[in-house]
């Protein structure tokens, strides 16, 4: 073993260690503003379809457009990033995305925006694999379950902004977009500042690609796939289920803020619980608290009720992915590591496009349609967890 293989594995070791906070904080900075544009332009262009009349069902295809791009794009990113080094990759990527946002405006009809919520995805899908990856990689072994739910909180609060943001400065006009386009040349500034020699890291090894990876960590890949189905849909389509239940379009907004916020404050606590117990056990009890939730929702929707429902539902339903990234962490390193962060973008993408569309569908069947849709992509993975907690059990007994 070379002197210099061996100098990687002390400085991976000391990384496992301790917190790298010059990173950690760079990261975070720099996720929240890529939140705060994604979390406005989901509803936002979702509001205004819905006024110009288009069904839920094409709401949701179109929405779907986004995780399609994840989906396209994210085998990629472990290929650049090893090419041109994961800082490069990632300011590349907001570059574009930002020149993306006002192009909504300039093509303003839905064809044109199919193909560019096709190429926002592909952008995003760079920013978000590879801010996750950071997080935790520079996290350190002893508390990465608290600093992965405490990076789960700081983003759930850029992605509450964005709707709250719409609420106040409307839906209409060139603001929203040059909002957003600010932010994203903004968020450029922490993300130049992150110090990452992966690139270095990169070296020819014996680690499997992205599919083969979903092998490695099944449960795990079901748990954010669920997620994705949870936060596609209601970030596309629950403004709609508020307007359809009696909401003004600003308190459905702030519907959709209120669900994202109970990720805010509560993501923590969860944390604290993923370094204390199996992970698998935390993971499972947000997934169960997610179904009893959603399944009063629908009982409660346009009273003073809704909002603490809606915080309870937010904290459990994000808390299962915050959990699971924590867990990405503990079981992998190096390479694996991005390569599981694109793994994960690739089931977010998969799980996304299911739940764009089969929530659309789910409103079209029913008037309440997207809440027990939400319970039940929950209690599948309840079950699944359960069955496999059994066969693991069966296994090593």
């Amino acid at each position: 073993m070379s002197a210099e293989i061996i100098g990687r594995k002390i400085l991976d070791m000391n990384q496992a260690e301790s917190p790298d906070w010059r990173n950690l904080v760079a990261a975070c900075a720099a996720v929240t503003v890529f939140g705060l544009t994604f979390g406005m332009t989901y509803p936002l262009l979702s509001l205004l379809l819905e006024e110009r009349g288009v069904s839920p069902s094409m709401i949701g295809m179109n929405s779907a457009m986004m995780p399609i791009g994840i989906l396209l794009f994210s085998s990629v990113i472990p290929v650049a990033s090893r090419r041109f080094g994961s800082r490069n990759t990632a300011l590349t990527a907001a570059l574009i995305t930002a020149f993306l946002m006002p192009c909504f405006m300039l093509f303003d009809s839905l064809e044109a925006w199919f193909g560019l919520r096709l190429l926002t995805g592909m952008s995003t899908s760079i920013l978000f694999v590879l801010s996750e990856a950071w997080i935790v990689r520079f996290a350190g072994d002893k508390h990465r379950g608290k600093i992965v739910a405490l990076y789960g909180s700081i983003l759930s609060a850029s992605f509450g902004a964005g709707p709250a943001l719409i609420s106040w400065i409307g839906i209409h006009g060139w603001l929203p977009y040059i909002i957003a386009t600010v932010v994203l040349l903004l968020g450029m500034i922490p993300l130049s500042m992150i110090r990452d020699n992966s690139k270095l890291q990169y070296e020819e090894t014996e680690t499997s690609g992205i599919f083969s990876f979903m092998v490695k960590a099944p449960m795990l890949l079901c748990a954010v796939g669920v997620f994705s189905i949870f936060d596609a849909s209601t970030l596309s389509l629950f403004p709609i289920y508020g307007l359809r239940v009696g909401l003004d379009v600003t308190t459905a907004s702030l519907a959709l803020t209120a669900l994202i916020l109970g990720n805010v404050f509560f993501q923590v606590p969860i944390g604290w619980l993923a370094d204390i117990f199996p992970k698998r056990l935390v993971i499972a009890s947000c997934a169960l608290v997610a179904v009893i939730s959603a399944i009063i929702l629908p009982m409660v929707m346009a009273t003073p009720a809704m909002w603490v429902c809606l915080v309870i539902l937010g904290t459990s339903g994000y808390g299962v992915y915050s959990v699971a990234l924590a867990a990405l962490g503990d079981r992998f390193r190096g390479p694996e590591l991005v390569t599981g962060s694109a793994a994960f973008a690739v089931m977010w993408g998969m799980g996304a496009l299911f739940g764009s569309v089969s929530g659309g569908w789910a409103m079209a069947i029913s008037f309440h349609g997207l809440a027990y849709f939400i319970a039940i992509v929950y209690t599948v993975l309840v079950v699944g967890l359960i069955i496999r907690g059994i066969h693991l059990r069966n296994r090593n007994g």
